[in-house]
């Protein structure tokens, strides 16, 4: 394992910080423990409608991930802090910086008591959540941090020495932070976090299965919003290349593949600017020998082409790979609360393949009653996409801020409602959707 993840934990708590902000008293300066550079900032407003105008998100971090229609909350004021742990990564341009590992952590005046932490999205920076995430729990008066997760963008297969290196420093960024975080948070307001959360999308709700099997002690529970599931069977290597191979002569292969029929409209999108993508950057990172000395393959090549990733067999490929694979794999195995919310349009990690496969895993593994799971009829794995196709899609953000109030109440002893799949509203307009979803 890379050096860079050598850390010693205990060493965080070790770190001086300011002094705890007094009740009442406003806005105090705050600071993350082994952070190798830091900046805090007393703010107005911590939610993306402050931070957009003081300079303190990047929008092109979040940009495509919400609907128009998603409700602002009222401002936030707080503390926020900005930086980065020890890295030897430059993929993160933010702040002019070229620093991996960069964090955010906004503390809250109004605190709940309560912590979210997250993880980026695709291969995002620190910011992705801002929208999607941030604003929600910070205007409900959680304290909320982010991590870019240690690599960034689509070469970041090329952080670490060996296939898996990047994705496994993914689950140790977003450990580092939670530890970290809590220590801030205990320090900034005079005492712990009475619950801390695990929330993310996409990748960073892979992340969010990751913790709750792998490090469970830290959490109290997580929201997970349509995770990227990796075992053996099922990953985005043994689904994406059939369906490249597939497209666009042949939609019942496709469909065959685990993409649901009714989802055909997004295909041509997904084609353009996800699945082609994916894979070859994810098989890069996992079998970097399959392509000889090309970096993440030919893009758009078609199947016989030597190389192309179209053609891609994972079953078939050497032991090594399967073992990088298995370095983040999930089992089903958690130990705390979460709760799963999908699309049944999404077009990137098709349902069938992903979330109804992970609740299957959490059953077998005897942890059933842990896990509630949401299957949003009509969702897609981006909500953008619903401002061109209103009609025919619903953005899951809604969902998921129904899913953490829905947590929240969980772990105060309210169960919540049982898993199922959660229809349309008959009638509802695109603005009624963009507002709210009960998950009942």
């Amino acid at each position: 394992m890379p050096s860079k993840f050598a850390l010693v934990f205990t060493a965080l708590i070790a770190v001086t910080v300011p002094a705890p902000a007094a009740a009442g008293q406003g806005c105090a300066a705050a600071a993350v423990p082994g952070a190798a550079y830091q900046e805090s900032a007393c703010l107005t407003d911590l939610t993306t409608t402050g931070t957009l105008a003081s300079g303190h998100t990047v929008a092109a971090d979040w940009a495509g991930l919400t609907s128009a229609g998603l409700p602002v909350p009222p401002p936030v004021p707080g503390t926020q802090v900005d930086g980065y742990f020890p890295d030897d990564s430059t993929t993160n341009t933010n702040h002019g910086w070229n620093h991996d590992a960069q964090f955010v952590l906004r503390l809250p005046r109004n605190w709940n008591g309560g912590l979210v932490v997250s993880g980026s999205p695709g291969n995002r920076r620190q910011y992705a959540n801002d929208r999607a995430i941030g604003d929600h729990v910070l205007a409900e008066g959680y304290a909320f941090a982010a991590t870019d997760k240690g690599n960034t963008g689509a070469e970041f297969f090329t952080d670490g020495h060996r296939p898996g290196d990047a994705m496994v420093e993914w689950n140790f960024r977003l450990t580092q932070l939670t530890i970290a975080a809590k220590a801030a948070a205990t320090r900034y307001y005079g005492h712990p976090p009475s619950r801390t959360l695990a929330a993310g999308l996409s990748n960073g709700g892979y992340l969010v299965r990751w913790q709750l099997e792998n490090r469970p002690e830290l959490y109290d529970g997580g929201v997970d919003w349509e995770g990227t599931l990796w075992t053996q069977q099922d990953n985005l290597l043994t689904f994406l290349p059939p369906a490249l191979r597939a497209y666009p002569d042949s939609p019942e292969s496709i469909v065959e593949t685990g993409f649901a029929p009714s989802s055909q409209f997004l295909w041509d999108y997904h084609y353009q600017f996800y699945w082609d993508l994916t894979q070859r950057i994810y098989r890069e990172e996992f079998d970097p020998g399959y392509d000889g000395e090309l970096a993440a393959g030919i893009p758009f090549c078609t199947s016989g082409t030597p190389f192309c990733d179209a053609d891609y067999d994972y079953a078939s490929r050497p032991a090594a790979v399967h073992r990088a694979v298995e370095r983040i794999a999930l089992t089903g195995r958690i130990s705390r609360p979460l709760i799963t919310i999908h699309g049944t349009l999404d077009t990137l990690l098709p349902i069938a393949r992903d979330s109804d496969a992970y609740d299957r895993m959490i059953q077998a593994a005897g942890r059933g009653s842990l896990h509630r799971y949401y299957r949003i009829e009509d969702g897609n794995h981006v909500d953008g996409l619903v401002d061109t196709y209103p009609d025919r899609l619903r953005p899951l953000a809604p969902c998921f801020r129904t899913a953490v109030d829905d947590l929240t109440a969980w772990l105060a002893g309210q169960q919540p409602p049982r898993s199922t799949t959660v229809p349309r509203p008959a009638g509802a307009s695109p603005a009624q959707l963009a507002a709210s979803c009960a998950l009942s």
